[in-house]
Order: C-alpha cells, then sequence, then structure tokens
C-alpha cells in the first residue's frame, strides 16, 4: 500500500478518480468505493441511498447519495456501464464503509462498457490526496 498522509491507505492493486472513487478492475463486474480520503473527508456516513440494480451509467453520473454529520454529497462514477449489484450492507449500516471503505464498504459492482477505463494508479491518486 502506498502510504500518503498518517493512516491514509491506498491499495495499489485499485485504479482512483480524482472524485476520490476507488475501482477494482481485475474483476468482473468491476467493484466501486470510495476512498479512505474521501471516507476521512466525509466524517462519519449516517446514510447512503442505493441506484436500482441494472441501471446504465455514464461516466460522470451520481447514482449513490452519501451523507454524514458533515455533509450531503454523491459518488461520481468514473466509469460507463450497467450496474449489476449494490451493497444492500451499507445502506442497512453506512459505519461499514468508514471502517472498511477497501472491502466490506464497497458500494457498487458494475460491468463496464469499456475495457480500460481512465484512470489513476495508486501513485497519481496519492498525489491528490495529500
Amino acid at each position: 500500500m502506498t502510504e500518503n498522509a498518517p493512516n491514509l491507505s491506498i491499495p495499489e492493486n485499485l485504479k482512483y478518480s480524482e472524485d476520490h472513487v476507488w475501482v477494482d478492475t481485475s474483476v468482473s463486474p468491476a467493484v466501486l468505493g470510495i476512498t479512505d480520503y474521501a471516507v476521512e473527508q466525509l466524517g462519519d456516513l449516517v446514510f447512503v441511498d442505493l441506484p436500482e440494480v441494472d441501471t446504465d451509467v455514464q461516466a460522470g453520473d451520481e447514482p449513490v447519495e452519501l451523507e454524514s454529520a458533515k455533509a450531503i454529497s454523491t459518488l461520481v462514477v468514473p466509469v460507463s456501464g450497467t450496474i449489476r449489484y449494490v451493497n444492500s450492507a451499507v445502506a442497512d449500516d453506512p459505519e461499514v464503509i468508514n471502517s472498511d471503505p477497501y472491502g466490506e464498504g464497497w458500494i457498487l459492482k458494475i460491468d463496464l462498457d469499456e475495457d480500460s477505463p481512465e484512470l489513476m494508479d495508486a501513485e497519481g491518486y496519492a498525489e491528490i490526496a495529500k
């Protein structure tokens, strides 16, 4: 893992967007979630509004609403495709995202429209997550 700020983890096997979304393109469907940096910025999540399965999304869409004590934010998907799974566990208990953003706190699984979306590697993401 690339270590940037104290306690900020950036797994090297994932790809990242400038909007602090991680994507695991090594599996199909691809898995998406928010980064440790995004979790720190938002604070403790209290509500997650997930989209419907089989929804088509384009890169730049905001299909997920995240609400914390600090702010209401959206997850900006950095890829285009069809949502195949949503993690209902994070809707039931948003704290899962805070405690394990790269594991049990995944948010969506998407069948990608393109094979290699334009995303940053861990090193590139570490540069913007300062």
